[in-house]
């Protein structure tokens, strides 16, 4: 089986004024369908960066990045934006939560740019809700919801469309530790149920400590992949 990402000879250069400031040097990774696996590293070392280039959030300068077997970085706008909505989902720190919206509404808003009719759009929304423990709570505005339950909002509509992969970027960031302990906890939980692969970009060591493969980025590269064994979720 082909791994579900695959990244050759990545580099991005970034530009301040005239001067380049290389984000990345030559990355060459390839991600497991079902990893569990932190992407670490001090700021700057390009972890976020190459997260962006993961998801076609960005294009990297040169070399290849191939999501479930497609190389991205030759798809145009339209067809990166359809893979990105069918293979990847996304949780950042910030929750992204549309306001005005309910919980419920807005893991149904991404059902339904997929096409989705309504009634399933709700029955699905309504079940990922309950998997990631917010049941009662769906018709609650993001408003109402504590910062633990927003981001629980926002891995029920990562989860929602039935990603290949689920790409999070510092998801712990911004909770208490209770919080982010109940995060990392059911992370594992649906890794271990349902076989999604997640990539965590993180400075967290308790989420480092709960994946079963940790990478480490220093200065653009990837200066150690490591496999460390399946923790219990």
């Amino acid at each position: 089986m082909s791994p579900i990402i695959q990244c050759r000879a990545v580099e991005k250069v970034y530009r301040q004024g005239a001067v380049p400031v290389p984000a990345l040097r030559g990355v060459d990774l390839d991600i497991e369908r079902g990893d569990f696996a932190s992407l670490a590293g001090p700021s700057g070392s390009g972890k976020t960066t190459l997260l962006t280039l993961m998801g076609g959030l960005d294009r990297p300068s040169s070399g290849e990045v191939a999501v479930d077997g497609q190389a991205i970085t030759r798809l145009d706008s339209t067809r990166l934006a359809d893979l990105r909505l069918h293979k990847i989902g996304f949780v950042f720190q910030i929750y992204s939560l549309i306001p005005v919206l309910s919980a419920i509404e807005n893991v149904e808003f991404i059902l339904r740019l997929l096409g989705l009719p309504q009634a399933e759009c709700a029955i699905r929304a309504a079940q990922v809700l309950r998997d990631v423990g917010l049941e009662g709570l769906e018709q609650r505005r993001p408003s109402r919801l504590s910062g633990g339950q927003q981001q629980r909002v926002a891995v029920a509509r990562a989860l929602a469309p039935k990603p290949a992969i689920v790409l999070a970027d510092e998801p712990t960031a911004n909770l208490d530790s209770r919080n982010a302990e109940e995060l990392i906890s059911l992370m594992a939980q649906l890794n271990a149920a349902s076989g999604t692969t997640f990539l965590i970009a993180t400075h967290d060591s308790r989420v480092i400590a709960r994946t079963h493969r940790h990478i480490e980025m220093t200065d653009g590269r990837i200066s150690a992949d490591e496999r460390i064994g399946a923790a219990g979720p």
